[in-house]
């Protein structure tokens, strides 16, 4: 059996007591630790005005954290299309491209990625939204085959072909990816209800890209939450602070991250049966536990969906934490996967 591709999603907490400058500081070294023990991709996504989350200028930390690695890939998971022109995500990402060949992947979003005051002083376009399949055509386009008799290029950008995939938690994100030829990622370390029925969609509507980027066949991820400690309940204890962090979502406060509690139930204890029911329901799909729980855990997962890499992400308050669960989950991930045992040999008379 041939595993997943493990990724990281990183969504550059600030942790209560510390700076933006400690969360980017901690992202930098996080990916120079995941280049060495083999995660495929690093990856940072678009928020705005959210006190406990540092990614707003995705762009920015991208090349930020390529010029302190060298060979993993990083990207964003993802921008958020509707808040920008397309031709100037083609400048951006071309332009990272180009300091950083072959090394910048471009997931992109319809959501906002904030609230609707942020998102006007974003000057978004709300009709942009609906026409995301055309956005994003017209992105691939600047970031395919130079055309010389162009009225816009994008430069740098055109001709870099600039990996690009969707990003979502509906059908609706699996459609574009599927009519588009592009690889899809499901959103389901926060909305995970229609992961299965929306990868299914994708891949029985999967048509071959007509653009220099896309695909022939059909490519998948997914995203999950993982806390992983030597220990079952050291990781159980790490990760309250991640479902105080869901809490604040969805009671509306988006608080910065907490340190965590000693226990959950006492951390659940004042909520209401709704908001108990919410952050269950966005935690569905996470994985806690030692480093053999929650590898078989996830292995389990990538076999039920089928797909073909997954973007872990890792809410510890803890820096040294956060280093010690991937480490422990990475190194638990690449050992040997253990063959069938041989059939015993048949004796004959």
């Amino acid at each position: 059996m041939t595993r997943a591709q493990l990724n990281i999603l990183d969504l550059v907490p600030v942790a209560a007591g510390s700076t933006a400058a400690d969360a980017i500081n901690s992202t930098v070294e996080l990916a120079q630790h995941a280049e060495q023990w083999g995660y495929g991709r690093y990856w940072m996504a678009e928020h705005h005005n959210m006190h406990g989350v540092a990614s707003s200028s995705t762009a920015v930390l991208i090349g930020h954290v390529a010029d302190a690695t060298s060979t993993i890939r990083v990207g964003a998971g993802g921008i958020m299309l509707p808040n920008h022109a397309p031709y100037v995500i083609a400048e951006q990402f071309g332009t990272l491209a180009t300091m950083h060949p072959g090394r910048i992947d471009l997931g992109l979003g319809r959501a906002p990625g904030t609230d609707q005051p942020t998102a006007r002083a974003l000057r978004r376009n709300e009709l942009a939204a609906t026409n995301f399949a055309g956005e994003v055509e017209e992105l691939l386009g600047y970031l395919g085959d130079p055309d010389p008799d162009a009225t816009v290029r994008a430069i740098p950008g055109e001709g870099t072909h600039v990996p690009v995939w969707i990003l979502g938690s509906s059908h609706g994100g699996a459609q574009v990816a599927a009519a588009l030829g592009l690889p899809y990622s499901f959103a389901s370390h926060f909305a995970p209800q229609a992961l299965l029925s929306a990868l299914e969609l994708y891949r029985r509507q999967f048509q071959p890209s007509r653009h220099p980027q896309g695909l022939d066949a059909p490519r998948t991820m997914a995203g999950a939450n993982v806390m992983v400690a030597d220990t079952e309940a050291e990781a159980e204890r790490l990760f309250t602070s991640t479902v105080e962090r869901f809490h604040s979502i969805v009671t509306g406060r988006r608080t910065t991250l907490q340190p965590p509690t000693g226990d959950l139930g006492d951390l659940m204890s004042s909520w209401t049966p709704a908001e108990r029911a919410a952050v269950a329901d966005m935690l569905r799909v996470s994985f806690v536990g030692t480093p053999g729980q929650v590898r078989d855990a996830l292995g389990q997962f990538t076999e039920a969906t089928g797909v073909d890499e997954v973007i872990l992400a890792c809410a510890a308050f803890d820096p040294e934490a956060r280093l010690r669960s991937y480490e422990l989950l990475a190194e638990a991930w690449h050992e040997p996967v253990p063959s069938a045992e041989p059939a015993p040999e048949r004796v004959h008379p």
